[in-house]
């Protein structure tokens, strides 16, 4: 019984763990990082896609995120979904 107890402590603890370096991950640090963006939802033929599954995501420079989509006809897609996003980012 108590084993069954601390096994599925163990267990949330550590998806727990998972979670939190997720979103510490995407804090804003005041250095460009991919994390910023990878995630966010582009809309792609009507469904819910995460940019990093649309496009190359580099950081060239400190403050210089590059993405460089598969399909260029999905800029327009994903210049949208960067500015819905609420993270003050500017697409150019």
């Amino acid at each position: 019984m108590i084993n069954d107890v601390l096994k599925d402590a163990e267990g949330r603890m550590k998806s727990a763990i998972a979670a939190l370096e997720e979103n510490l991950s995407g804090i804003r640090t005041g250095r460009a990082s991919p994390a910023l963006v990878e995630k966010i939802q582009v809309d792609y033929y009507g469904t819910p896609t995460p940019l990093y599954q649309m496009a190359n995501i580099s950081v060239p420079e400190a403050l210089l995120i590059v993405i460089k989509p598969f399909d260029k006809s999905t800029i327009k897609d994903i210049e949208k979904a960067i500015r819905a996003s609420e993270l003050g980012l500017n697409p150019s």
